[in-house]
């Protein structure tokens, strides 16, 4: 199958220059402790690294000069990975559910469905509701909008709505989140 330009290319992962690929003339150069040896050109770094059994990596290749780590080179991808596995746990990501009810939908349901959005607001995601009408339905709208409004006052969690009940070509539909107050509770 061919790869069209609508779709997604795979992100690559540029990996930073080491040793002999290194193409400045001079580096500002950290050896493996973190202490800073000062600018040296890139042949002497290379030299000092050599003698330790370590690799020069470039760090900082933007910089002026580019700042170059005398570390082990697998030791330094594999701590860059792990890292960036951090940063992407510790990332807020907030999910949108979706709860949809009909016009026939009937109290206990209501409640049952309302719990499952205190579930959702629980962990932190936002929720969108939504009053599904079906063919002749939709002559009731005004009671849809109404049925809307008591399963909105059967959620117990603190929420705050972020979009109002608005219509849409098949019902209406409205967007909720947790408050800030509820986040301080958990």
């Amino acid at each position: 199958m061919r790869k069209g330009f609508w779709q997604k290319k795979p992100e690559v992962k540029k990996k930073p220059r080491a040793n002999l690929l290194i193409k400045a003339p001079q580096l500002r150069v950290i050896d493996e402790k973190g202490e800073q040896l000062g600018i040296m050109d890139t042949s002497t770094a290379l030299k000092l690294a050599n003698e330790k059994g370590l690799d020069l990596i470039e760090v900082s290749p933007n910089a002026n000069p580019p700042v170059a780590k005398i570390v082990d080179f697998g030791k330094y991808l594999y701590q860059q990975e792990k890292s960036g596995k951090k940063k992407q746990k510790k990332s807020a990501h907030q999910e949108t559910k979706t709860v949809r009810i009909g016009l026939k939908t009937g109290e206990h349901d209501l409640q049952v469905k309302s719990a499952l959005v205190d579930k959702f607001l629980g962990k932190n995601n936002k929720v969108r509701i939504e009053i599904f009408l079906r063919g002749r339905e939709k002559a009731f709208r005004p009671l849809a909008k109404e049925k809307l409004g008591t399963f909105m006052s059967y959620i117990s969690f603190p929420h705050l709505v972020e979009e109002i009940v608005k219509s849409t070509p098949t019902g209406f539909s409205t967007m909720i989140r947790p408050s800030k107050q509820s986040r301080r509770l958990r």
